[in-house]
C-alpha cells in the first residue's frame, strides 16, 4: 500500500461512513479496484481509519454531550448489545466475512430493497414519527438500535443504514435516528479499532502506522463535510435514494467478481 492508496481509501470512508450505503464494502471494492493485495495489516487499516470519521462526529456534537449526560445513558444502552456481539464474533468477522465479496454484494442489495420497500410505505401512510427528540428514545428502542447495529458485522449492511431501517420502522423521526446513528458511531468504532489494534498490532510496520495516520487525517476531513451535508440533506429528503444506490452498488460488486 502507497500513500496515494491511504489518501483514496480515507476519501472513500469519510464520505461513506455514515451514508446508509455500507463503508465496509465501498473500502474493500475501492481496495480491489486499486490493486492492494489483502493482508491482515491492510485488514487493519480499513478498520481503523474509521476513527477518522469518528472523531469529525466528536468534533460537531461534542456539546451534545457536554449538555445532556442523560445522552451518554442512551448511548451506552444501544452500545452493549452491540460490543457483546462484536467481541464474541471478532474472530469470525475478521477472517470470514472482511473480504467476502458476494456477501457484501448481497448485503448492499438486500438493504437497498428494504430502504425502498420503506420509504415507500412511510409516503403511502403519511404518518408522522412519534419519536421526535433524543430524549423520548426510551430503554427498549435503544437496545433494538444496538441490535440493529450489530448486523453491520457482515459487510454491506452498513452500521448506520441498520440504524436508520430500525428507526423508520419503529416510529422514529428521520433526524432523530440519524442523530443517534452519529453519536452511537463513536463508543462503538473506538471499540472496533481498538480491539483490532490490541490483536494485530504486533504485526504492523512503521509503514503501515504511517498509513493509518494518513487514512485517519483524510477520513475525519472529508467525514466533516458529509455530515454536514447529510443533516441538511435528510431534512428534505427520504433514503430512497440511498437504496436505489446500493442496490447499484451491488450489482457493479458483483458483475466484478465475475468479471473483473
Amino acid at each position: 500500500m502507497t500513500f496515494f492508496h491511504a489518501i483514496i481509501l480515507g476519501i472513500v470512508e469519510g464520505i461513506t461512513e455514515f451514508l446508509p450505503v455500507s463503508s465496509t464494502a465501498h473500502l474493500e471494492f475501492a481496495a480491489k479496484l486499486l490493486g492492494i493485495v489483502e493482508t491482515d495489516a491492510v485488514k487493519t487499516f480499513l478498520i481503523v481509519i474509521q476513527l477518522g470519521a469518528i472523531l469529525a462526529v466528536v468534533i460537531l456534537f461534542a456539546p451534545k454531550f457536554i449538555r445532556s449526560w442523560k445522552t451518554y445513558v442512551q448511548v451506552a444502552y444501544s452500545f452493549i448489545p452491540t460490543a457483546i456481539i462484536g467481541f464474541l464474533l471478532y474472530k469470525f468477522i475478521k477472517t470470514m466475512l472482511i473480504g467476502n465479496t458476494f456477501i457484501a454484494a448481497g448485503a448492499l442489495i438486500l438493504g437497498g430493497i428494504i430502504f425502498i420497500f420503506i420509504e415507500r410505505k412511510l409516503a403511502k401512510e403519511k404518518k408522522v414519527p412519534p419519536v421526535t427528540t433524543l430524549n423520548t428514545l426510551g430503554p427498549q428502542r435503544l437496545v433494538g438500535i444496538g441490535l440493529a447495529q450489530a448486523l453491520a458485522v457482515v459487510p454491506g449492511v452498513s452500521r448506520s443504514g441498520a440504524i436508520i431501517i430500525y428507526g423508520l420502522a419503529s416510529g422514529i423521526s428521520r433526524e432523530v435516528i440519524v442523530e443517534f446513528a452519529f453519536l452511537l458511531a463513536i463508543p462503538t468504532m473506538i471499540a472496533a479499532s481498538g480491539y483490532d489494534l490490541l490483536k494485530t498490532h504486533a504485526i504492523l510496520t512503521a509503514h503501515d502506522w504511517g498509513m493509518i495516520a494518513v487514512g485517519l487525517i483524510v477520513s475525519c476531513l472529508v467525514a466533516l463535510v458529509v455530515i454536514k451535508w447529510f443533516i441538511k440533506y435528510i431534512q428534505n429528503h427520504s433514503f430512497e435514494v440511498f437504496g436505489w444506490y446500493r442496490i447499484g452498488v451491488g450489482i457493479l460488486l458483483l458483475a466484478y467478481s465475475f468479471f473483473g
